[in-house]
């Protein structure tokens, strides 16, 4: 029975170090799973795949993600994306990544590489708005969690390619920066910082 029935269980608990090293450990089959597939050895602005992956996934830890999200980061261009088309794995090798990630994180990878994104971007922010897979054509809803998941690290990786590439942030910034304004709601605080501080116009 509980002492104190009106208390609540702590919302910032204690971490788990057990959890971590199991975190950790995962992230580190991933990148070698990533090396094995030569991520290292594909070109991507500011330098390889691997690269721009290990950076996403450190701007999501600064921003709080939780592990499987983290882990979602490093491994997100594994099936290719709209975006990124070259993939290291096809689509119905899921198991091989679940394997290594575990289903959670491998499920955001997936919804994130499926993103026809000229269709979906428009109702992301909607809870009704569809989300439709390039790969199989077909549209679904996914859950509000998913959706975050999906406006965060879509985030962290435009961020990242806009810090690094001037040309492309001129470019794009503007509509990446009306994109992450109409689905703000969704992000993190820290990852809407960011958006307005990298992607806002520059003036001469």
């Amino acid at each position: 029975m509980n002492p104190h029935p009106h208390s609540h269980p702590n919302p910032n608990p204690r971490p788990n170090p057990h959890s971590n090293q199991a975190n950790e450990a995962a992230a580190d089959r991933a990148v070698a799973l990533l090396r094995g597939l030569g991520a290292e050895d594909v070109p991507h602005p500011g330098g390889t795949l691997l690269a721009h992956l290990l950076r996403v996934r450190e701007l999501l830890g600064t921003w709080g993600a939780r592990p499987a999200l983290r882990l979602a980061g490093l491994c997100h261009a594994f099936y290719g994306t709209d975006g990124f088309p070259t993939g290291l794995l096809p689509p119905d090798r899921r198991a091989d990544l679940v394997a290594v990630i575990g289903a959670e994180a491998e499920a955001i990878v997936h919804l994130y590489a499926s993103c026809d994104r000229k269709a979906t971007y428009p109702g992301l922010g909607r809870p009704d708005g569809p989300f439709r897979d390039r790969f199989t054509g077909a549209s679904h809803l996914p859950e509000p969690r998913a959706r975050r998941d999906f406006a965060e690290l879509s985030a962290a990786n435009e961020l990242d390619l806009a810090r690094l590439d001037p040309a492309f942030r001129e470019q794009w910034g503007p509509e990446l920066l009306t994109l992450f304004t109409r689905v703000r709601h969704l992000l993190s605080a820290d990852a809407w910082r960011d958006c307005r501080t990298v992607l806002a116009p520059t003036t001469a």
